[in-house]
C-alpha cells in the first residue's frame, strides 16, 4: 500500500461515523494487528474477531469527541489500551475456556504482556506493508534472494543457486534492508503526522 503524505488526516475523517471509506481504511490498516494481538493473547479466532469488532465499535462512538493529545502519548498507545481492555473483557466472558487453556501445554500470555504483544503487532504491520512494497517494486529474483536470507539459508548456497557472487547476495540484502527501513520510517512519519493533526 502507498503511504500518501498529502491525504486528509485519517483521524479527522473518523470523527464522522458515517464516513464509511475512512472506517474501511482504518480497519484495513489496523484491523489485522488488533486481531493478531487478540489471537496471541490466547483467544480463539471467533473471540479475537469479537475483540476487533468491539474496538472498532468503541472507536466509532469515541471518535466524534476524541481530541488527540500528543503530550499524553501516541495514538497507537491509545489504540493499544483499547485492545487490551477489549481482550480483558473477552477473557472474563470466557473464563471457563481460559481455565481449560491454562491446563494445556501452551501457556496463555498474561494481561501484562499484552502491551508488548500490541507493540510487536504494530511493528509487524509496518514490516508487512514495507515488504509488500518491496515485492511490488523490486526484481523478483532479488526478492527471492532476500527471502532465502531471512529464512536463514547460507549466502554461499543462495549465491550458487542464483548464479551470483557471494558479495552480490550481501549487496541485495543491504539494498532491500535499507529500502525497507526507509519505507517503514515513511509509514511511521505519515502516521505521526496524521494523528498529530487531530488535536
Amino acid at each position: 500500500m502507498e503511504w500518501k503524505t498529502t491525504r486528509l488526516s485519517l483521524l479527522d475523517r473518523l470523527a464522522d461515523p458515517t464516513e464509511a471509506s475512512a472506517w474501511r481504511e482504518f480497519d484495513h490498516l489496523y484491523g489485522e494487528p488488533i486481531l493478531r494481538c487478540a489471537l496471541r493473547s490466547g483467544l480463539q479466532l471467533a473471540d479475537a474477531e469479537d475483540v476487533r469488532q468491539t474496538v472498532l465499535l468503541g472507536l466509532v462512538s469515541a471518535m466524534p469527541r476524541f481530541r488527540f493529545r500528543p503530550d499524553l502519548g501516541r495514538f497507537r498507545s491509545y489504540l493499544g489500551r483499547s485492545v487490551t481492555n477489549a481482550v480483558t473483557r473477552q477473557r472474563k466472558r470466557r473464563a471457563r475456556d481460559l481455565e481449560r487453556a491454562r491446563q494445556s501445554a501452551d501457556p496463555v500470555p498474561q494481561i501484562s504482556d499484552l502491551d508488548e504483544i500490541w507493540e510487536d503487532e504494530w511493528r509487524n504491520r509496518h514490516l508487512r506493508a514495507a515488504f509488500a512494497e518491496i515485492q511490488r517494486t523490486h526484481d523478483p529474483s532479488s526478492v527471492r534472494v532476500f527471502e532465502r536470507l531471512l529464512a536463514g539459508d547460507p549466502p554461499e548456497e543462495i549465491a550458487l543457486e542464483f548464479s551470483l557472487r557471494v558479495d552480490a547476495v550481501y549487496k541485495i540484502k543491504q539494498r532491500i534492508r535499507d529500502r525497507m527501513r526507509d519505507l517503514i520510517q515513511a509509514q511511521t512519519d505519515t502516521e505521526e503526522r496524521e494523528f498529530a493533526c487531530r488535536n
